[in-house]
């Protein structure tokens, strides 16, 4: 399993290999105004990287920042009350140039949305506007994009929601959001995303109120889509399940942070922080009786599952934002200078305390070319 990067000291691309990432976070920042009170930090150095052909499942609690991060890539943050306090969003577009998202004027990137990164968000009813023919609304999409002409972009569009598996779609295309049920909803706003070919997709909890059964049809159908296309998936949900059944690499976040960053099987099998290790242990076990579940709370709020990161060396502490610092912290005179996203092991990054033991480190980006995909055909 091997590595490549782009550079974090400059705009430009240095790859050790031959596979490069489609997508490197590097220690973005965003807050928001809050009145006459201090800024909300919504995400505070976030670092995390994705590869083409690769799901990288972004987790955690409804608040700690993953939808912040996805929409900063394609600067859907509303501005002001948002800002920008710091990092850089590099992607690499499809003629191999890499450019900071962060730094595209508007012009840029609406050639940017839709054409090369398409987003995929959570409610499908409040996306789609109701007066509108789900056809209309899609084309519309296509001809902002790509220079064609109305048949050519109604040819396009049927052919999109054909590739989605919506029935018939030459006569559905002129049906309207209500006519279709919550599944086909969203089987359309994946049409409407992919009409396009993007190299990477946004996928912001796209599952959310379906049934289980839909639910697995349509993660289905983002596989498929992703290995017939060639496409990167930055899956955005709180739902671990769906992380162990469609994940290639997960990135667990807390209190605007990314605490964790590893493969699917080595998060699952061997968590290290402690509020990774909280998610897993609210999740009920098939077969294992239990008179209660573990809540998160019983694990952040436990003073004693912070001490210590487990295996490591003396003084290697996982972050904690909710209470003092340890003694022995050498804060940096820079911003989130009391932090580094560590890597404590092969493929595995742990967000820890700048203690004494740590205390020149830097944080490294996170970076995994890992694929299930992959590992299954290596295994026959």
């Amino acid at each position: 399993m091997s590595n490549a990067t782009m550079e974090e000291s400059s705009g430009s691309a240095k790859p050790r290999i031959a596979e490069q990432p489609i997508m490197q976070v590097q220690d973005l920042a965003v807050s928001f105004d809050n009145g006459s009170g201090p800024r909300i930090q919504a995400v505070d150095g976030v670092r995390m990287t994705v590869y083409p052909r690769q799901t990288l499942a972004v987790v955690g609690e409804s608040g700690c920042g993953k939808s912040v991060t996805s929409m900063s890539s394609m600067q859907l943050v509303p501005r002001p009350p948002g800002r920008f306090d710091r990092g850089r969003i590099m992607y690499r577009m499809a003629n191999g140039q890499v450019i900071n998202l962060l730094e595209q004027s508007e012009a840029d990137m609406r050639k940017i949305r839709g054409n090369e990164i398409a987003m995929i968000f959570q409610e499908p009813m409040t996306s789609l506007n109701p007066v509108y023919t789900v056809g209309d609304q899609i084309i519309e999409a296509i001809t902002l994009h790509q220079d064609v002409n109305a048949k050519e972009a109604e040819k396009i569009a049927i052919e999109a929601m054909d590739a989605v598996g919506i029935p018939d779609p030459e006569g559905r295309i002129k049906a309207y959001p209500h006519q279709f049920s919550g599944g086909m909803r969203q089987r359309v706003m994946i049409a409407m995303a992919l009409a396009c070919q993007p190299r990477l997709l946004l996928a912001d909890e796209p599952t959310t109120a379906l049934d289980v059964t839909i639910q697995a049809q349509i993660l289905e159908l983002l596989q498929q889509l992703k290995e017939e296309r060639d496409m990167a998936v930055m899956l955005i949900t709180h739902d671990l399940g769906v992380v162990a059944e469609n994940a290639d690499v997960v990135c667990v976040m807390y209190a605007g942070r990314v605490v964790e960053f590893a493969p699917v099987y080595t998060l699952f099998d061997s968590p290290m922080h402690p509020y990774t290790k909280g998610l897993l242990a609210s999740i009920p076990v098939v077969h294992k009786k239990l008179d209660r579940l573990t809540t998160i709370t019983e694990i952040v709020n436990n003073p004693e599952e912070f001490k210590k990161l487990p295996g490591a060396d003396q003084g290697i502490t996982p972050w904690w934002p909710w209470s003092d610092p340890p003694a022995d912290l050498k804060k940096r005179d820079e911003p989130a200078g009391d932090y580094v996203l560590r890597k404590v092991a092969d493929d595995h990054w742990v967000g820890c305390w700048r203690t004494e033991a740590i205390k020149n480190d830097d944080s490294s980006p996170p970076d995994l070319t890992f694929r299930v995909s992959d590992l299954k055909k290596q295994q026959g």
